[in-house]
C-alpha cells in the first residue's frame, strides 16, 4: 500500500554508443526501486555517423514521449587510447542529452568508475558483475542480448542511489533543466 505523500520519479538511464545505445527505466517509489523497461537501439546498419546521431536523438525524444521520466541519467564518455573513439561517444551522449533538454527534463552525468562503485561496490566492476547485480536488485530473469542494456539501466539505478545516500535532487557536479540553465552555467563556452 503506496502512502499518499510518497514521490514517484521515473528515471531514464542512458548509456551513449554510436553502435548500440543501451537504455534503461526504473520507478522509484520512495526507497523501493522497480524496472520498468531495458534495451538498446543497434545502429551497425547505419554507416553515415551522422544518421547514427540522428537515430540516437529520435530514439531519445521517442523514450521520453513513451514512458514520460522526470529525469535523464546519462554516462560520461571516458579517455581511452583511441581520441576518435571518444569523439563519437561526446556526440552521441551530446544528442541524447539534447533530445532531453529538447523536452525540457533534467539530466545528470556519471562517470562510468561512479556507476560502477554505486551498483558492485567495486569501481572497477566488469560488465556482466554489474547486469548479475542489477537483475539481483530489481528482479528480473531475462539475460539482455546486449550488456549495453544493463549498462544503460545501472546509470539509472546510480542516479537513484544517490538521491537516496544524499536526500538531494542530484547526485552528480552536472545537472541541467533546460538550455537556459546550461547557457548560463557554461557562458564561457557560448562564442559570440
Amino acid at each position: 500500500m503506496q502512502q499518499a505523500n510518497t514521490k514517484e520519479r521515473i528515471i531514464l538511464g542512458i548509456d551513449p554508443g554510436t553502435a548500440v545505445m543501451g537504455y534503461g527505466l526504473v520507478k522509484e517509489t520512495g526507497p523501493k526501486i522497480e524496472l520498468i523497461a531495458l534495451g538498446v537501439v543497434k545502429m551497425e546498419k547505419l554507416d553515415d555517423h551522422m544518421l547514427k546521431l540522428q537515430r540516437i536523438f529520435e530514439k531519445t525524444v521517442a523514450l521520453i514521449d513513451n514512458y514520460k521520466p522526470d529525469c535523464l541519467a546519462i554516462e560520461a564518455p571516458f579517455y581511452g587510447k583511441n581520441i576518435q573513439v571518444m569523439l563519437k561517444l561526446g556526440r552521441a551522449q551530446g544528442v541524447a542529452m539534447a533530445a532531453a533538454l529538447s523536452r525540457s527534463i533534467d539530466i545528470t552525468e556519471y562517470a562510468p568508475r561512479k556507476i560502477k562503485q554505486s551498483i558492485t561496490g567495486n569501481g572497477n566492476a566488469t560488465k556482466e558483475q554489474v547486469a548479475a547485480m542489477l537483475q539481483n536488485l530489481l528482479s528480473f530473469k531475462e539475460t539482455p542480448d546486449f550488456l549495453d542494456a544493463t549498462d544503460g539501466l545501472a546509470v539509472a539505478v546510480c542516479h537513484s542511489f544517490q538521491r537516496m545516500s544524499t536526500g538531494s535532487k542530484t547526485g552528480s557536479k552536472k545537472s541541467y533543466s533546460g538550455w537556459d540553465t546550461f547557457v548560463k552555467d557554461n557562458v564561457k563556452r557560448i562564442v559570440k
